[in-house]
């Protein structure tokens, strides 16, 4: 899991735009701004046949983001002041209170390196809440604070993966070290996002419990992936097969080529199987990659043959175009790319070809079901969520609600004083995530078109100061370094976002 803390405005990363009506915003991003602070925050849970489960955390800060200040040596240093804490039911299990300080440099006009510190924590399973606060200790700031639900599960008689470890580099231990496993020295990738000149995907996890569950000695197959995040398709061609004997721990260290891997979202994915082709466990990791150069183009589908199928009756071009429009919330990054394409340039027949395709990759054997049932969520979006200018398709609600569905409760919020109509959208299961809230607002209550402003789902966008954007018509400005508001009259915000009802 990775967060990303920016303290410089608020901001969002866009990877593309399918005519006008979807943003698909990437990352578990956290954006605040201020002094410039910038760092990245990733995790990963594990287990030690000897000492039990235990976390370890994995801080980059970005070198050019702190101050530098002279040390007594005549050279310049940064510094970052550090506290984490595991709590359960508000009861601290453990901490730390540390100085992170950067190499010594004699020049602070080019600063091009980051700074790394990896921690490790020893918890038993259970769910807990992980509160870290981090300062520039060279610049006077509000100290910055990540909030995040962590729970360590592994069962003693089930097979378990661990946390799967993105790495930058690594060498053959000489001497152990915190970054020691497996006779490794693993220097952690901070970060879930994957730019185009990085053409490797590497990492790390470990498999308990094989011996105890199969035997000794038994064959078991692990299966690593890259699967489309929005449609959880396997992207072909980014598959491999391994087989290992069963032990206490089996080790997993491999890496991808990733690149021909399109710009997209994506999780990778690992998934554990018996000799009977039984899953026993899976596992998996969001990450993100950025690459243009590499696209879905026309040849990927034009061996598709419409004869006689379903989408062979749709002949009317701007019907067709406007069946394309619909699949935006629920295609993936690929399929995107494609359909804006070809709806500015595409034959009928090339876009008869994308939707039949659409639709095989999601039922191969019942496609124009699994359209019609679609079709019909569109509707319900379109009725609930459309605009003067927008269809509800369109709209951020009705993105949310194509792909992912009705939520399991709904708080509205349209009259309260000081804010702005809002909503707060509560899913308990969200595919493997529980518990995700996504927020939205209006400065109109007649227009009907309520923005999203934030979500703690993965992959959407994540605004830590999204109170504030509800209640700018009437509060005075605030620090730009606080993430939540004070209770004020009337206001139902905090309650509603704890539990939406």
């Amino acid at each position: 899991m990775k967060i990303k803390i920016i303290h410089d405005k608020i901001a969002m990363k866009k990877i593309l735009i399918c005519t006008a009506l979807v943003l698909l915003s990437l990352s578990l991003t956290k954006t605040v701004s201020a002094t410039g602070f910038q760092a990245y925050l990733f995790y990963s849970t594990f287990y030690s046949p000897q000492d039990g489960p235990f976390i370890e955390t994995y801080f980059s800060v970005v070198g050019k983001s702190v101050l530098f200040v002279k040390t007594e040596t005549g050279k310049y240093q940064g510094s970052v002041e550090i506290t984490m804490m595991f709590k359960q039911n508000d009861i601290i299990k453990d901490f730390k209170k540390y100085e992170l300080r950067s190499p010594e440099i004699d020049d602070t006009s080019h600063i091009d390196f980051n700074f790394i510190d990896q921690q490790r924590f020893g918890l038993p399973n259970g769910d807990y809440v992980f509160d870290m606060l981090i300062a520039d200790k060279n610049r006077d700031m509000v100290p910055f604070i990540v909030t995040k639900n962590i729970s360590i599960d592994f069962p003693a008689d089930s097979v378990s993966i661990s946390g799967i470890e993105l790495i930058e580099s690594f060498k053959t231990t000489q001497t152990p070290t915190i970054l020691s496993k497996s006779g490794y020295d693993l220097v952690p990738y901070v970060s879930n996002y994957f730019p185009v000149n990085l053409s490797k995907l590497t990492f790390y996890a470990e498999v308990y419990n094989t011996e105890k569950v199969l035997g000794k000695d038994e064959k078991f197959l692990v299966t690593y992936q890259i699967n489309s995040f929005e449609t959880g398709l396997v992207i072909p061609s980014f598959v491999q097969y391994k087989k290992e004997t069963s032990q206490p721990v089996n080790v997993l260290f491999s890496e991808f080529n990733i690149s021909t891997l399109p710009t997209g979202n994506y999780n990778l994915v690992i998934q554990i199987r018996d000799k009977n082709n039984q899953l026993l466990t899976s596992n998996e990791v969001f990450f993100q990659r950025n690459n243009p150069t590499i696209q879905m183009n026309l040849t990927d589908i034009s061996g598709i043959d419409i004869t006689n199928t379903f989408v062979s009756a749709i002949t009317d071009q701007d019907t067709l175009k406007e069946y394309i429009r619909t699949l935006c919330p629920i295609s993936s990054q690929m399929e995107l790319t494609l359909a804006t394409k070809l709806l500015k340039t595409g034959t009928m027949v090339d876009m008869q070809r994308f939707f039949l395709n659409f639709w095989l990759t999601r039922d191969n054997l019942q496609p124009e079901e699994a359209w019609i049932k679609y079709n019909n969520e569109v509707k319900k979006a379109n009725a609930a969520f459309s605009t003067v200018n927008r269809k509800g398709y369109a709209t951020d609600r009705g993105r949310i609600f194509l792909k992912y569905g009705p939520p399991n409760a709904i708080a509205e919020s349209y009259y309260e004083p000081n804010a702005y109509p809002y909503e707060i959208w509560h899913y308990y299961v969200l595919n493997d995530q529980r518990n995700r809230k996504f927020v939205f607002y209006t400065r109109e209550l007649a227009t009907n078109d309520f923005m999203l402003i934030h979500s703690d789902a993965i992959g959407e966008i994540n605004n830590s100061q999204w109170q504030f954007v509800i209640h700018e018509r009437g509060n005075a400005p605030h620090s730009v370094d606080q993430d939540e508001m004070e209770n004020h009259w009337g206001s139902k915000v905090h309650d509603y976002y704890d539990i939406p009802r």
